[in-house]
């Protein structure tokens, strides 16, 4: 039996949280949309991390725009990410010890990210670390995106978890609301967005270096 007061799994967003990637991602989108005549700013580029590049396409190309344009800007946008990504990907400063710390726990780690699958597999290959997680659930898993619960029921399932026994790491607005309504605990790191948009979390920290794993397991469980 699991020792009490930690989860059975955790749930972990990819981008942000385990990688900061965040740069590469704004590089790819950049040149995808200029190619198509946009221009993304740093800014709608912050506002609109960690949703799927459908909603993203839309919002920059229109409502209307056309299927195989929205396919094409897509490809090329993840063609770049994954270039850049297998070349410069970095585990995020304390992922290393939150996954070591979980292993002598018992506890499970799962994938639940909106980036397509072959992104994660490309990543989680860069960084040496792919038999660390029991599951993988990427865009292609859901219909519905973050902020709806979908990616965390999925990879809870993929599991065999209950919500109540997953905690989800994540750092965008989106993905703590999708974790809430998911029913499960939440710790928001502040990578790229300010605390106060993480609020609903259970717990916000700047990185998972700031606090060891241990500390913030008895912070979010201190009650049961």
């Amino acid at each position: 039996m699991r020792p009490p007061r930690q989860p059975a799994a955790i749930l972990w967003d990819l981008d942000g949280v385990l990688v900061l990637s965040a740069e590469l991602h704004y590089t790819s989108w950049r040149h995808a949309l200029a190619e198509a005549g946009v221009t993304m700013t740093h800014e709608q580029f912050w506002e609109t991390f960690g949703q799927r590049n459908e909603e993203i396409l839309r919002r920059f190309l229109g409502p209307d725009a056309e299927p195989a344009l929205l396919a094409r800007v897509a490809d090329r946008k993840e063609r770049a990410y994954r270039e850049l990504a297998a070349e410069r990907a970095a585990l995020a400063p304390g992922a290393e010890a939150w996954l070591q710390e979980a292993a002598r726990r018992g506890i499970r780690h799962a994938i639940a990210s909106s980036t397509p699958r072959e992104n994660v597999e490309v990543v989680l290959g860069r960084l040496g670390i792919r038999d660390r997680f029991a599951a993988v659930c990427a865009a292609e898993d859901v219909e519905r995106g973050k902020p709806a619960p979908d990616i965390f029921l999925a990879a809870a399932r993929a599991l065999g978890c209950t919500p109540a026994d997953c905690l989800v790491v994540e750092d965008a607005p989106a993905g703590v609301a999708a974790a809430k309504a998911a029913d499960m605990r939440c710790l928001a790191v502040a990578s790229g967005h300010p605390p106060e948009r993480l609020a609903e979390a259970d717990l916000v920290v700047a990185s998972l270096a700031e606090r060891s794993p241990a500390a913030v397991l008895a912070a979010l469980y201190a009650e049961g």
